[in-house]
C-alpha cells in the first residue's frame, strides 16, 4: 500500500469527522464533549472542554447564542440541545485551576484597538503565541460597553477573572487612547508591525473596510482583512443580527491572519477548516426516542437539570460497521484507524503480530460496506494486504495452513472427481456440491444427485474438488490459479457442461474468477424438477442467509421460494439477506483466529430462539458447533439417513469432515460406476482408540485422526519413540509438513489409545524429540 492509498482508504471512513455542533459553531467547541461532561455532572471537565477552544470562556460560555443549534441532530427527533445553557451551568462553577503554558516571545508588536469581543480574543490569542499586544481602549477602561451591555448575564467578577488572564499574559493598555484621530493608523502601523481593529465597539464608518453593495462593510472571512495591508478587523454586525460568538470568531480569525503574516506565510492559506463548515459524519438516527428539550428557570440550569438535557444529548459517532461487525468490535477501533494500523504494518515493521491477527482475522463477508454510508471495504483493504504479504513473502505460515492443506485434500486423489453421469458419454449438466457439503453430510450429496439424475434429460454429470475459495481468502493467488486451473481441465475434459452449483461459496468464487462457467444454483433447479417434502417442520425457522449471498437477491429469493412452497414458515432475522452475518469460517476467521470465530457464531446464533435454517453446509455447521439447532435446507427435502432430528446433528469436525468426503468418492466409485477407489495410504490402516476427553482436545487444537495415524505408523514401523516409565505411555512425534506432532500412546488390542496429542510448529534437526 503506497502513503497515496491509505489517504484514500482513510478518507473514506468518516468516524473522525465533527459532528454536526462542533462543524457548525464558529469556534468549533465540542458541545458533543461538554454535553458527555455535563450528564455526569463532571464540571471541572466540562470547563476542560471549553477551555480548549471557547475564548473569554467565563464571559461567552454566559452570553453565548449558540449558532450550532441549528444543526444539532438531536432537532431531528425532538428539540435541539440547549448547548448555550449548558455552558452557562458550567461556568457558573469555579474555573479549575490551570498551570499557565509557557509562552515562547517573538520580538513582534501587533496593536488591537478596542476592547470588544473582537479585540480581546484576539489580543488573548497573540499573547498566547508570544507577541508583545498593546490594546488601544478609546474609554478609561476595558470591557467597559461589554460589561453594561451583558450586566444581567455576566458578573463582574467574570470580567474581572479574563481580564486578569490577559494581564498575566502581558498584555498592555492604553486607555482613552485617540482612536478618531484621521493618523491614528499610520501611527499604529508605524509603531507596530500589525493591527487588529474590534469594530464591534468601533465606528466602521472611521476605518479603512471593505464595503458591500448595501454600503455595509465587510472583510473576507476568515482571513479579516481590510483594504490597508497590514491591517485586519472583526466583531462587525452579522447579518442575522449581532453574534457574540461570530465577533470572538472573528477575532480569532484576525490574530491567526496576523500571526502568519508575521510568519511570512500569506494569511488566507489552509484556512478551509476555519469558521462554520458542512460534515460528512453519518449518525443513525434509527430507534432514537423523540424527547422535549428540559424546561429551563429564569437563572437556567441547576446541575440536575443541565444533566438531564445534557444526556439527551445523541453523542454523534458513525461507527455503523462497528456495530454489527464483531471483527471490528474485537480490535477496539474503527476503519480508518485499521488502515493506518496495516499501512504500518506492511510498510515500517513488516509484519508485527498484532496487525497481523487484524489483516487475517477479517472473514472478508463485506457486511462492513454494505452499512457503512461511505462504502468502506474492510475486507478490500485486508485481502489485498494478504496478497501483498504473500507475495512478498511475510504472511506468518501459521495464519492460513490448516484451511490450505484441507484444501489440497479436496483437490487429491482421495476426494477428486470428475465424470459423467453412468450409461452417459456426455453431460447436459454437471452437478458441483463443492467440498463441504460432501464434509458435512455425504449421503445428502448422493441424494441429491441422484434426483438430478431422475429429473433432467441428457446426462447430469459430477464432479467432487475445491473451488479454490481458501486460497482465495488467505491472500495465494498463485495457489487459486493452480486450483482453478486443475477444476477448469475437468470442466472441460467433460465438455464444459453448464454447472448446478450447491454451495454459495464456490458460486461467489467462479463468479469472480471463472466468469465463462455457466452456472445455476442448485435451488433455482430445484424449483423445476421439484423436491420431495414429507411435512414441513413444526413452527417457523430462523432464515440465515450465507454472507457469500450479500448480492446475491436471487439465490436468496430462490430458497425461500422452494421452502415456502413447501409448506415451511420463515422468520427474517434483523441481519439478514444483504446485511446478513458471516458464520466466522469465511475469510478463513476461524482458521486465523478461533476465538473470534467463536464468538461471531455465537453472537449469531443468539439471535432467535427459532431453530435456524441455512444453505452453507459450514454455516449449518458452524451453528452446531456452538449447539444451536440448525438444518441446512437440503435436510428438508433429503432428510439425512438414520438422523432422526436433523437439526440436533453435530458439527463433524475437521477429521470427521475428510473421512466423509474420501467416503463419499469411494462409494460413488463403487456404487454408481462399479470402479474401486483409490488405494488407502497405509497409515490409515492404524486403528486408534480416542477417548472422549480427548477427541474435544484434537478438535480444538485442530490434529487429524491422519495427523495420529502418521505419527504412529512411523514411530511402530521405525521404533523410534520413548517409553515412559512409570506410565508406560509412548511418545512419538512425526513431520509431515511444517508442524511437528507429538503423540503420547499406548498399544489396545489391534490399535493404539491415544492420551494426548499436540502440534508445533518448528524446526528439528535429526530425529524429533520431546
Amino acid at each position: 500500500m503506497e502513503q497515496l492509498d491509505l489517504r484514500q482508504w482513510e478518507a473514506r471512513c468518516i468516524e473522525e469527522k465533527q459532528p454536526w455542533c462542533i462543524a457548525a459553531c464558529p469556534l468549533h467547541v465540542d458541545g458533543r464533549a461538554l454535553c458527555a461532561k455535563a450528564a455526569a455532572q463532571d464540571w471541572a471537565g466540562a470547563w476542560q472542554v471549553l477551555l480548549r477552544t471557547m475564548p473569554l470562556t467565563a464571559v461567552l460560555g454566559r452570553i453565548c447564542d449558540a449558532p450550532c443549534r441549528d444543526q444539532c441532530k438531536r432537532g431531528e427527533v425532538g428539540d435541539p440541545i440547549a448547548i448555550h445553557l449548558l455552558e452557562r451551568a458550567c461556568v457558573s462553577h469555579p474555573r479549575p485551576r490551570r498551570k499557565p503554558a509557557p509562552v515562547p516571545n517573538k520580538p513582534k508588536s501587533l496593536a488591537v484597538v478596542g476592547s470588544g469581543l473582537a479585540g480581546l480574543t484576539a489580543a488573548g490569542d497573540l499573547l498566547r503565541k508570544g507577541y508583545q499586544v498593546t490594546l488601544y481602549e478609546p474609554g478609561a477602561a476595558l470591557a467597559q460597553g461589554l460589561r453594561e451591555h451583558y450586566a444581567g448575564q455576566v458578573p463582574d467578577q467574570a470580567w474581572d477573572e479574563e481580564l486578569e488572564l490577559l494581564n498575566k499574559l502581558g498584555l498592555k493598555v492604553k486607555a482613552e487612547a485617540p482612536v478618531d484621530d484621521p493618523g491614528i493608523l499610520d501611527d499604529l502601523l508605524d509603531n507596530h508591525d500589525g493591527v487588529f481593529l474590534s469594530v464591534d465597539v468601533l465606528d466602521p464608518e472611521a476605518w479603512p473596510l471593505e464595503r458591500g453593495e448595501d454600503g455595509r462593510p465587510v472583510t473576507a472571512r476568515p482571513v479579516q482583512a481590510t483594504a490597508r495591508e497590514g491591517v485586519f478587523a472583526g466583531g462587525l454586525a452579522w447579518p442575522e443580527g449581532f453574534s457574540p460568538v461570530w465577533a470572538a470568531a472573528q477575532g480569532r480569525w484576525g490574530a491567526a491572519s496576523l500571526d502568519r503574516l508575521m510568519q511570512g506565510v500569506a494569511p488566507g492559506m489552509s484556512r478551509e477548516n476555519d469558521g462554520p463548515q458542512e460534515t460528512r459524519l453519518f449518525t443513525s438516527l434509527e430507534g432514537v426516542e423523540s424527547l422535549p428539550m428540559v424546561p429551563a428557570g429564569p437563572e437556567g440550569y441547576g446541575d440536575e437539570a443541565a444533566a438531564t438535557e445534557a444526556a439527551r444529548c445523541l453523542q454523534c459517532h458513525c461507527l455503523e460497521c462497528v456495530k454489527v461487525c464483531p471483527y471490528l468490535e474485537n480490535f477496539g477501533a474503527y476503519p480508518k484507524k485499521y488502515a493506518r494500523e496495516i499501512y504500518n504494518n506492511q510498510s515500517i515493521v513488516m509484519g508485527a503480530r498484532q496487525a497481523n491477527k487484524l489483516i487475517n482475522s477479517c472473514s472478508l463477508c463485506g457486511l462492513c460496506e454494505a452499512v457503512c454510508p461511505e462504502d468502506f471495504a474492510m475486507q478490500d483493504l485486508c485481502l489485498a494486504t494478504r496478497q501483498g504479504m504473500v507475495a512478498k513473502g511475510k504472511m506468518p505460515p501459521s495464519a492460513h495452513e490448516f484451511a490450505l492443506l484441507d484444501m489440497r485434500f479436496s483437490l487429491g486423489q482421495e476426494f477428486r472427481l470428475a465424470k459423467h453421469q453412468p450409461g452417459h458419454a456426455a453431460s447436459a449438466y454437471l452437478f458441483y456440491p463443492g467440498c463441504q457439503l460432501p464434509a458435512s453430510a455425504p449421503g445428502q450429496v448422493r441424494a441429491v444427485y441422484e434426483h438430478l439424475c431422475a429429473s433432467l434429460p441428457g446426462g447430469v454429470g459430477l464432479m467432487l474438488a475445491c473451488c479454490g475459495a481458501p486460497a482465495y481468502w488467505g491472500g495465494q493467488e498463485a495457489m487459486l490459479a493452480e486450483a482453478l486451473a486443475a477444476w477448469k481441465e475437468d470442466w472441460q475434459a467433460l465438455g464444459s457442461p453448464p454447472l448446478i452449483m450447491a454451495c454459495p461459496s464456490c458460486v461467489d468464487v467462479f463468479r469472480r474468477h471463472l466468469p465463462e462457467v455457466e452456472q445455476r444454483f442448485l435451488w433455482e433447479v430445484l424449483a423445476e424438477t421439484g423436491a420431495p417434502m414429507q411435512a414441513p417442520p413444526a413452527g417457523a425457522l430462523a432464515m440465515h442467509d450465507p454472507c457469500t449471498t450479500r448480492h446475491d437477491k436471487a439465490a436468496q429469493q430462490a430458497v425461500r421460494g422452494v421452502v415456502g412452497k413447501a409448506g415451511v414458515e420463515l422468520e427474517e432475522l434483523k441481519l439478514g439477506r444483504e446485511l446478513t452475518e458471516c458464520c466466522g469460517y469465511g475469510g478463513l476467521m476461524s482458521t486465523a483466529n478461533p476465538p473470534l470465530a467463536r464468538e461471531v457464531i455465537t453472537r449469531r446464533a443468539g439471535q432467535s430462539e427459532r431453530d435456524y435454517l441455512a444453505y452453507c453446509a459450514v454455516c449449518r455447521d458452524r451453528l452446531a458447533s456452538v449447539g444451536k439447532r440448525a438444518l441446512h435446507a437440503l435436510d428438508l427435502f433429503f432428510p439425512p439417513q438414520g438422523e432422526d432430528d436433523p437439526a440436533a446433528r453435530p458439527n463433524p469436525g475437521w477429521s470427521q469432515r475428510r473421512e466423509n468426503r474420501a467416503r463419499l468418492k469411494a462409494g460413488l466409485l463403487r456404487d454408481l460406476w462399479g470402479e474401486e477407489a483409490p488405494a488407502m495410504e497405509a497409515h490409515r490402516q492404524v486403528k486408534l482408540i480416542i477417548p472422549p476427553e480427548v477427541a474435544p482436545l484434537l478438535e480444538e487444537r485442530r490434529i487429524l485422526i491422519e495427523d495420529i495415524q502418521k505419527v504412529i505408523f512411523e514411530a511402530e514401523a521405525q521404533g523410534d519413540k520413548l517409553c515412559h516409565p512409570e506410565s508406560g505411555h509412548f511418545l512419538a512425534s512425526y513431520q509431515p509438513y511444517k508442524a511437528v506432532f507429538w503423540v503420547e500412546y499406548t498399544p489396545e488390542g489391534e490399535g493404539y489409545r491415544v492420551h494426548n496429542a499436540y502440534a508445533h510448529r518448528m524446526q528439528v534437526k535429526g530425529r524429533a524429540r520431546p
